[in-house]
Formats: structure tokens, sequence, C-alpha cells
């Protein structure tokens, strides 16, 4: 659908249970292909000229800090797998047109939008690869001391490079990423796979806070330039028995040490030192001249050479470093490649030192290794916003059930219980839903200011209260397409285990941002049902009207980056969409994934923060606000928005969007870094970017697809 499926095209078919069984059977001869189709329509509209300015400027019932908190604890839960989800006892799957370009196009960008304000990272400046390796560590870039600095202001990325694609490459990601994942903050990094093809291609770089080289293959010629591009900016590098050098030093093998245990000597930044046992990969760091211009972090074996096998290297004038390792830091002592018992003895006593070491490392290249435990799924709480919906709602959920009280999905079980014990348990494919909610309370979400600021006709009624949870997006699975419309479905959590971003991506979700998940239902033939793309627009511009209609925060700057995320000026990211849409007959169900940082500063900025800056700059006094307070202004915002655009489509709420959005005359290259550079103007009848290009000529443009940025490579869509 974000490429632009027509309406024309879907075709409602209802399938017998042996055209069922003849589609599973040649689904096990053939990979099915999934799609989940979210049309658009072709018909222009005349433009409106009254603007929708002031969307819920009502005074709000509660700011938040003044609100008495209630104590007590409430309940999370997690999806299972990512298999087609079940309606009753009908099984849905979904037609896939083989024939159709828009179908197959559509099946590399789902319109799943946007993703939660810390775990993509979405640059606007392209690096520059061109020019000679001699030049790159020459080119003009911000002075910067200590860390690098992470002008997006999303959840920094760990990129891990294995190597070309293989099992043992496989295997070796799997090693690096789960050493790693011990070290670091995981609420606050995110650590993925950059194949070869991805790292010649895609705008990495950007996002990217640490490099992780860890192959002994030599690297291309074009990969290792955009390696040494992304340090010359400043990037970090950590070289992991990797054939990967630079500044003259060389990787020189020493076969009587490859895959032995050596005593290694390792010298702190602060220069204190610690001795530990480690495998060596058999090679050593050489250079051909004085090494003066190491830092002061370096290891060597308390061999007579003193052979380096850690170092060290500064890069460029932008604060570019790399430290590069030919000990096996990353594997465990209990790798196959450990030869005897007592080289495994050795390395196991000194693998607390081995951590003591990566953590060091690690440190020096700008990350954090506070690692948090990850909490333990809670149990939901079925909550109403409003009183006489309870009774409605508990008479359909008693006909829905099964025997032992279970709504059963293809991703999770929901077992409705009137309390809950601690010896009911909970996993990711099975949750107790508590109805009983008479003595309900918690720290981090209050009912009644949720119940005070939701000011809708269906949106948000029904509510699924999780203090942990895996993902809100899998919650309303097994509920969606029954339960009443009037009974508007929201999922809400405190935390967020797994949350799901963009593609592939994943989504952090630390305490104090707002999480929820919302239903919404639209009819086929609508004016939003035939331009679904605009859901994932009129999100991001519900959370960031939500704040600033309240009065005296109209300047608070936030704003809508496209295709959905929520900015901080044009500068840092703090809030993103994820939508997933189904087609049943002629009603899409949409689910809406939102996340917006409300109180955490950490990793990158929240809507507090902007306050209290707000409040230091210009000697005011205005109140920080609660995530409750700001889920139910954003879902009574969006249903107006959603009743603006069904009335007077795009046209109604484009002047208010073009009003908070950050792209007014931004430039962006087509195709590539080096493509041809045109203007942004607007959004075409669809959702996607207008841009004007050098000739005069306006035209519509795509993403091609990278899960880095949808704003780098944009494409012209070929005409058919």
């Amino acid at each position: 659908m974000a490429n632009g499926l027509i309406p024309q095209k879907i075709v409602s078919v209802h399938l017998q249970d042996s055209a069922l069984k003849e589609l599973k059977d040649q689904a096990s001869n053939k990979q099915a292909e999934i799609l989940q189709p979210s049309p658009e329509a072709s018909v222009e509209n005349k433009p409106e000229l009254d603007v929708m300015e002031h969307i819920g400027q009502e005074e709000p019932k509660v700011l938040g800090p003044e609100a008495t908190q209630q104590k007590g604890g409430a309940s999370g839960s997690e999806p299972a797998g990512e298999s087609d989800r079940g309606v009753g006892s009908l099984e849905l799957c979904h037609l896939h047109l083989s024939s159709c370009h828009e179908c197959l196009e559509l099946e590399n960008s789902t319109i799943e939008s946007v993703k939660f304000a810390s775990a993509e990272n979405i640059p606007d400046l392209p690096y520059d690869y061109s020019g000679s390796l001699e030049s790159i560590a020459d080119d003009v870039c911000p002075e910067r001391e200590g860390r690098r600095v992470n002008i997006t202001g999303k959840a920094p990325n760990i990129l891990l490079y294995v190597g070309s694609d293989s099992q043992e490459a496989l295997g070796r990601f799997q090693q690096v990423r789960s050493v790693l994942a011990d070290c670091v903050d995981t609420d606050s990094y995110t650590l993925y796979h950059l194949p070869e093809e991805s790292a010649l291609r895609d705008p990495w770089s950007d996002n990217c806070l640490l490099l992780v080289i860890a192959t002994r293959e030599s690297l291309p010629e074009d990969l290792s330039r955009k390696f040494m591009a992304y340090l010359s900016q400043g990037g970090k590098v950590l070289g992991l028995s990797s054939s990967f050098t630079f500044a003259g030093f060389q990787v020189t093998s020493k076969g009587a040490l490859q895959e032995t245990v050596q005593n290694l000597l390792f010298s702190k930044v602060d220069q204190s030192q610690v001795k530990l046992s480690v495998l060596s990969s058999g090679c050593v760091y050489e250079h051909p001249g004085e090494w003066l211009s190491l830092g002061k972090l370096q290891g060597h074996l308390e061999n007579e050479d003193k052979d380096r096998l850690i170092v060290q290297v500064p890069f460029g004038t932008c604060g570019g470093e790399a430290i590069l390792c030919q000990v096996h830091l990353e594997l465990p002592p209990s790798s196959s490649v450990v030869r005897t018992p007592e080289d495994f003895d050795l390395l196991k006593s000194s693998n607390v030192r081995r951590y003591e070491v990566l953590k060091e490392i690690l440190t020096t290249l700008g990350l954090s290794c506070d690692v948090q435990q990850v909490p333990a799924l809670t149990p939901l709480y079925l909550l109403s916003a409003a009183e006489e919906i309870r009774d409605p709602l508990m008479q359909w959920l008693g006909k829905r059930v099964d025997p032992e009280g279970v709504i059963q999905s293809s991703k999770v079980s929901l077992k409705f219980v009137s309390s809950y014990t601690s010896e009911i348990e909970i996993t990711p494919a099975a949750i107790p839903v508590v109805t009983d909610v008479e003595a309900f309370s918690s720290e981090n979400f209050n009912l009644d200011i949720y119940r005070q600021n939701l000011q809708t006709k269906q949106l948000g009624k029904v509510i699924l209260f999780a203090e942990v949870t895996p993902t809100t997006m899998s919650l309303l699975d097994g509920l969606m397409f029954e339960m009443p419309q009037e009974m508007g479905l929201i999922a809400i959590a405190v935390r967020q285990t797994q949350g799901k971003g963009r593609g592939r991506n994943a989504w952090l979700s630390p305490v104090g941002c707002a999480l929820s998940t919302l239903l919404v239902s639209i009819p086929l033939r609508s004016q939003l049902g035939q331009r679904i793309p605009f859901v994932q627009h009129l999100m991001s511009l519900a959370v960031v009207e939500a704040v600033r209609s309240i009065p005296e925060y109209q300047d608070i700057d936030l704003r809508v980056k496209w295709p959905n995320d929520i900015y901080y000026s044009d500068l840092m990211k703090l809030g993103g969409v994820l939508v997933n849409s189904t087609l049943m007959g002629e009603t899409f169900y949409i689910l809406i994934g939102c996340g917006f940082n409300v109180t955490n500063s950490n990793p990158t900025i929240c809507i507090n923060d902007l306050i209290l800056e707000y409040n230091r700059q210009h000697g005011t006094d205005l109140k920080p606000l609660r995530t409750d307070f700001l889920i139910a202004r954003t879902v009574t915002v969006l249903e107006k928005l959603i009743d603006t655009f069904q009335d007077k489509g795009p046209n109604g709420v484009l002047p208010l969007y073009y009003k908070y959005w950050v792209h007014s005359a931004q430039q962006v290259r087509l195709g590539s870094s080096e493509g041809p550079t045109v203007s942004i103007v607007g959004l075409d009848d669809s959702g996607f970017l207008l841009v004007h290009q050098e000739g005069g000529e306006v035209v519509t443009v795509h993403p091609d697809g990278n899960s880095f940025d949808m704003l780098r490579n944009l494409i012209i869509p070929k005409q058919r």
C-alpha cells in the first residue's frame, strides 16, 4: 500500500475449506508471500480553504504532576510468533496477486511506518564518499570532544559487520552480538547485523555510534572506503580479530600464537593495568614507524617481543578512532576453538577480566556499559474509560471466551481471570488478563487522568494495560475483528521488552515513554480508506497537536517529520508511529503503534526536557506532562483529525500538518548520496512526498525500502 495499491484491484474472495487446504499444500512447496493490502485512491480532491488550526484546544483536565499518583502494581504480557492472525475458528490466508506489480513492491514497504522515538536513527545529511583515501581524514567537520555526538537524537545503533553471507558469518554474528549485549545497556543501544550489500548501499553511517568489524576476510576496497569515510566523520570502530587496519598499521601472522592461550597485559586509559589469559587470533599489529600517535589504551603479550594485540588508533580531526584487537574477546571459554581443558580453565579464570577489558574498550569508544536487567512480564488489566460500557463489555467477553476463559490468536493467548496470583504463569504466548479491577492502581498510569482527558466517541474506550509486556502490537490481535467498534480498543504499556519498529528494526521502550497500540476501523470506500498512508501522518500530527494545543504550550518546539516521526525542532527524534493494516470485506482494521518520550531524558530527549528548557529561556512555569494524560489527548485529537479527513479529504488536515512539519524548503537527493538534489514542497494526494526538480517539474517520490532513513535514496516510481 505504501507504494500505491489501487483499491479497484482488491477483490474479496471467500475461500472454502478445500481451497484453504490447497493453498496450504502449495505453501509447503513454495514460500508463501504475505500481503496486507492497503489501497489508495487516484481521485483528486479540490483544495479546501478553511484550515483546521486548533484541534483539541479545550482546557486539559489534568497536566500531570499535581494529579494524585496511586501506587501499586499492574500488569504486562508478551506476544508469540508472527504467523497470520486468526479470527474465531476462521483462519485467514492473505492472498497475494503474484502478477500485480503493486503487490510485489508492497511486500518491502507495508504500511508499518515509524519507529519509536528511540530505536531508529534517521539522519538528514549524507556523507560524501568521493575523493581519495588520503583526503578522507582532512574532511571538514565539526570539532568534537570525548564521545561522538549523536546529532540525530535517536537511539544509538551498534552495527556488526561479520563478512560475506555464510553460515559461519551468521554464527560469528550471534557470538559477537551475545557478548556485546552482556556489556552494554540494551535499553540504550540496538545491535544490528550489517550485511555487505547494505553496508555498500544503505545510509547506515549516520545512525551508527559503533561499527564492529569481526571478520578475517579481506575487505573489498569500496567497503573499506565506506568504513574509512565513517571514521573520518567521527565514527568509532571496534575490530575483533579483523584484517581491517589503517594509518600504516599491518596485521602480521605468527603461526605459533594461533588459537593459543596467551598472557596479556592490558593498559586502561587511566594507565592502570589488567593481566589476563586470552585466546590469540595468531596475528599481531606492527607499525613501520613510531607508536607515538596511539591512544593510551593498549594490550601486549607478556613475551619477549611484547607483541601488540590491542591498539587504540585516533583518526582525522573529528574524533574518529578505532580500537583494533587480535584477541578473541568475543569468544567464551566454552568456544569450540579452545583446544584443551587446561586452556579452558585458564580462560574461565580470566572470564571476569575479559568482560572488564571489553567494557573498558566500549566505554573508551563512547558507549555506556551500565547493564539493566530485563524486567519480568506482568499481567494485563482490562480497564474501561467509561463506566457505561463496562457491563456490555463483560457480557460480550462472556460470549467470546472458550470454557477455559481464553481468547486465542495466532500471536498470543489471553486468559481472562478475575484476579491474579503469582502461581499464574506469564509467558510471551500466554498472558492473564485481570477483569476485576476494583483494586487496580499503578504509579505509572492513572485511570482517572486518562478518563478525564479522553473526549472521544469511540476510540480508546477499552484499555488493556500492562506494566511490562513484550509489545503492545500483539495484544489486540485476537480481539480486533470481533469487538464492537463503539468499544474502541487500546493497549497501553509502561515498558516493552520486544518493541517492534519499521521493517526488522527494534523499538526501544524505556520507562517514561508513552507506549500504546490503538485499533481504528476505516471503511474502504471513504476518503481515508482510499488513502491509508495518511494514517501514519495523522497519528504523528495528533501527538504534536496534543501537546501544542494545550494553552501556553503552543510554542513548545515539537514537530512532525515525514513519514511518521515526532521531532524536537529538526534536531532530535523523540517519537514515532508504526502502522499495520488488514482489509476484511469493506473495512480496514488498523493497528497504530505509537511511542514518544514524555519523562525519559535518556537515551535521547523527551517532551518534559523541552518544557524545562522553555521555562528556563522564557521565565515561565509550565508544568511537566504525564504519559497517561498525553495518550488520552492524542487519541482525542486523532479521532477529530480522522473525522475532518473523512469530511474534507487531505486538504482538511494538511495546513495543520505543514504548520508543524520540519521539511519546509528542505533539500534531499534522489537515488543515492550522489544523486540529483531536489526540494521538498509538500505531500501528494496519497501522502507521498512532492519534490521540485531542477528543471521546474514537481514529482512524487517514494522511499527505496532501506531500513535506515526513508528520506535517503528516494526514487521516482515508474509510470504504469
